[in-house]
């Protein structure tokens, strides 16, 4: 067996990764582009993409620690290793503040220890007060001009994005934090800001007026996050040592991660990039598992996806304009920003000619976490009452091939379900009956981690559901006024199944009919 490393889980300073031998996907190149891209850069990436890892590399490649960057490819572009005053503030320490006054507290604090360092002034009271004291102080004591690095600015904001009263209040104290920097930029070598989300220009940066946004620029797509090549180079004894302890092959176990943790594209032209946490957690654990979502949906998502009343079957394959993605959270009239920011959606196609991008969910791993996160939400239910209540009979039965008793645990469990008041709403909404269907068994299949499809486009028309196993993939439609031999014919008829048929997996047709009074299947037919 390929022998252990050390994986930087939860670790983000640089020079401890390299100083402790961790594993360390060298980004030095990207980094120092960046570094010599403007004077202000912002940049927004999902969370534990690794925004924290290149914030602390650029600490320590502005600090000159040239000893960390040795071997490192940055090594081919920097030559002089010039040491500058870094001011390096992570906002996440302050995302818990209630309203502005615990916020300008909050602030204070994270300036602190630079206080000690470059000394106060009994004048300077407010956060940007202080900011500004300190990159004058700085650049008088030192003779050089200041970095300012910004580590998760929104992390105060997020969480008040359904307050709306509050929010407005925050977002002008924030404000003042930001004001120094455009009013000191002749003392400002690089400044670079990061976070989830993007806020307007005008609410947090209105005094920034040159900052350049890389969020979607492709010579930086892969600045954050691991791509293929990466993975099968740097990683690739990873990906050996896991296989072998899952007692896979090499290219069963690249297949797994890459249906699992990968599909990411942050522009119209990136390659695709694989969530870095995820595989970390993989590497470690040797268990492929749903680490994104350990520590559970962020709540803001939750308030949000309810506050626009979300259909979250919905969102596979949705063709929009950028301006319907790539715009300040505070101006949504849906959650679609905020979902793709977050990273729960990403691009999967760009039509040029049109200039009309194809957004879908990444992956495996962030469709079981939507129904982890939303299934309690919407139902009433937890994930653990589906895996225990349904998931082992259901699966027994499938693994066996016993389609016909699989489809009874459903039908019993679904009589079971105790839909909640919101969800009966929700349901009520639909704008078919089979839509109730289509999302009720979305939920469940996602619950179980597999990966589902609703009203998937095709040549013949709309498949109402499309489910995919490791080496089954199942092609689903409902009718309420009609029978199940008739489901089974609309599948045939308009070749529903046709674009399966050559992915090396076998393909089961099944038409399902549900009754309309208890809502539960109420016959099938099944074709192999």
């Amino acid at each position: 067996m390929v022998a252990a490393r050390k994986y930087p889980i939860g670790i983000q300073t640089f020079s401890r990764i390299i100083s402790e031998g961790m594993v360390y996907v060298d980004k030095t190149d990207l980094v120092w582009q960046l570094a010599h891209y403007g004077t202000f850069i912002f940049l927004s990436r999902p969370r534990r993409f690794g925004k924290s890892l290149l914030t602390s590399t650029l600490e320590s490649y502005f600090q000159g620690k040239r000893e960390l960057f040795e071997g490192l490819k940055i090594m081919e572009y920097e030559q002089e290793w010039e040491e500058y005053p870094v001011l390096r503030l992570d906002l996440s320490s302050a995302k818990n503040a209630s309203d502005v006054a615990e916020l300008r507290r909050k602030l204070l604090l994270i300036l602190e220890p630079y206080q000690k360092i470059y000394g106060t002034s009994p004048t300077e009271v407010a956060p940007g007060e202080v900011l500004s004291g300190l990159i004058l102080r700085a650049a008088e004591q030192t003779g050089k001009q200041v970095v300012v690095i910004i580590d998760e600015y929104d992390a105060p904001l997020l969480e008040m994005l359904h307050e709306e009263a509050v929010l407005d209040d925050m977002r002008r104290g924030m404000q003042e934090l930001f004001q120094p920097l455009k009013a000191n930029e002749r003392y400002i070598k690089f400044c670079f800001i990061t976070g989830i989300t993007k806020f307007s220009q005008l609410s947090i940066f209105s005094t920034i007026n040159n900052i350049i946004n890389v969020t979607m620029d492709s010579d930086f797509a892969a600045i954050c996050g691991i791509t293929e090549q990466e993975l099968t180079t740097v990683l690739r004894q990873d990906i050996e040592r896991l296989a072998s302890f899952n007692e896979m092959t090499y290219d069963e176990m690249h297949q797994a991660l890459k249906q699992k943790y990968d599909g990411y594209h942050f522009t119209r032209l990136s390659k695709e990039i694989y969530n870095p946490f995820s595989l970390m957690k993989a590497f470690q654990q040797r268990e492929l598992n749903n680490w994104w979502f350990e520590s559970g949906t962020p709540s803001f998502l939750i308030h949000q996806l309810k506050q626009f009343d979300t259909d979250i079957t919905s969102l596979d394959r949705l063709e929009v304009p950028s301006s319907a993605f790539d715009q300040p959270t505070e101006n949504m009239v849906d959650a679609l920003p905020l979902l793709y920011q977050s990273g729960y959606l990403t691009i999967k196609d760009y039509d040029r000619e049109g200039q009309i991008y194809t957004l879908s969910i990444p992956n495996q791993e962030v469709r079981s976490g939507y129904a982890e996160g939303l299934l309690p939400a919407y139902t009433g239910l937890s994930g653990s009452s589906v895996q225990t209540s349904f998931a082992l009979k259901f699966w027994r039965a499938l693994k066996k091939g016993d389609i016909e008793q699989a489809m009874q645990e459903m039908r019993s469990y679904m009589a079971a379900i105790p839909y909640v008041e919101g969800f009966k709403r929700k349901l009520a909404d639909a704008s078919s009956a089979e839509g109730f269907y289509e999302y009720t068994m979305y939920l469940i299949f996602s619950m179980l981690n597999v990966y589902v499809h609703t009203q998937v486009k095709c040549a013949g028309g709309r498949v109402d559901m499309v489910v995919m196993l490791h080496d089954t993939i199942y092609v689903f439609e409902f009718k309420t006024n009609g029978s199940a031999e008739e489901a089974l014919q609309q599948i045939e008829s308009k070749g529903y199944a046709i674009p399966y048929e050559s992915r090396g997996r076998h393909v089961v047709k099944i038409g399902v009919k549900f009754a309309k009074d208890t809502r539960i299947p109420e016959e099938w037919m099944i074709k192999k």
